[in-house]
């Protein structure tokens, strides 16, 4: 197991390859599955704006493609001086592949100085998506 800070440079790292010519909002996230794998996605736009994909969700879908099907931590920076939000569908897809001890690791972009510490955002899934829908009654 990775720590978080190791999360949150991983996901700043990966916030480097963001394809982002429309926004210039570049957000880079990274994944720990239950069983302690790590993926890695940064956001990739489209002049079709609907087939944008986020950080977040690019992470967790390559987790669930390598056959992954809980997550235990994400991180999630971009380069804004305050942490980084995931959006509503990125908060739905977190619920829907959460495992029961989930956070999620909101962190400004810029890496804090020497001895500053780093201003995260520790955030758990009832706290990112309160009364999320779910077809699985034990999951809401």
């Amino acid at each position: 197991m990775v720590s978080d800070q190791d999360l949150i440079a991983l996901a700043r790292r990966a916030r480097d390859n963001a394809y982002v010519p429309y926004s210039n909002f570049p957000v880079g996230a990274a994944v720990e599955t239950a069983d302690g794998q790590i993926f890695t996605g940064c956001n990739i736009e489209n002049a079709s704006y609907g087939a944008t994909n986020c950080a977040e969700r690019t992470a967790i879908f390559k987790a669930v493609s390598e056959g992954a099907r809980q997550v235990r931590r994400l991180a999630v920076a971009c380069t804004e001086d305050e942490p980084c939000m995931p959006c509503g569908i990125c908060r739905q897809v977190m619920a829907e592949f959460a495992s029961p001890d989930f956070h999620c690791l909101c962190v400004p972009g810029p890496a804090p100085e020497p001895g500053q510490a780093d201003r995260i955002r520790l955030l758990g899934l009832e706290e990112l998506l309160p009364n999320r829908f779910s077809l699985e009654p034990d999951k809401r």
